[in-house]
């Protein structure tokens, strides 16, 4: 054998030995490619009910919101009727009432001078 042919098995040798390396490195990244898949199909598993649960809550939720504009649209009303009943009250009672009591204060200052007229009077 001559020093080509020497050179040429170790060249061949370490050939086989990187195409060995690289054939463990693929299989050990296939390992982990399959790792990889594995856990995509686990988190769809998990994530397929859960995405179900969201939709339901979100329905339901939305249903509780109608019911609550609802609600606030009746509180409105209320109010509106409550402010109108209020008005009324007061155009129908407080006029009266304002008559009554300026009767009143007219009574007493009437009273009051005749009193004092009296009592101016009764000094003399």
């Amino acid at each position: 054998m001559s020093a080509g042919d020497i050179v040429g098995l170790v060249a061949t040798g370490l050939f086989a030995v990187l195409v060995a390396l690289i054939g463990i490195l693929l299989v050990k990244f296939g390992g982990v490619l399959d790792a990889i898949r594995d856990s995509i199909v686990d988190a769809n598993a998990s994530l397929t009910p859960l995405v179900g649960e969201v939709t339901e809550t979100v329905r339901s939720t939305n249903t509780q919101l109608a019911r609550v504009d609802t609600i606030t649209r009746d509180v409105a009303d209320v109010t509106g009727n409550v402010s109108a009943l209020i008005a009324l009250f007061a155009a129908t009672v407080g006029g009266p009432l304002i008559k009554l009591a300026g009767f009143s204060a007219a009574v007493v200052a009437a009273f009051g001078f005749a009193r004092g007229a009296e009592r101016s009077t009764a000094k003399r």
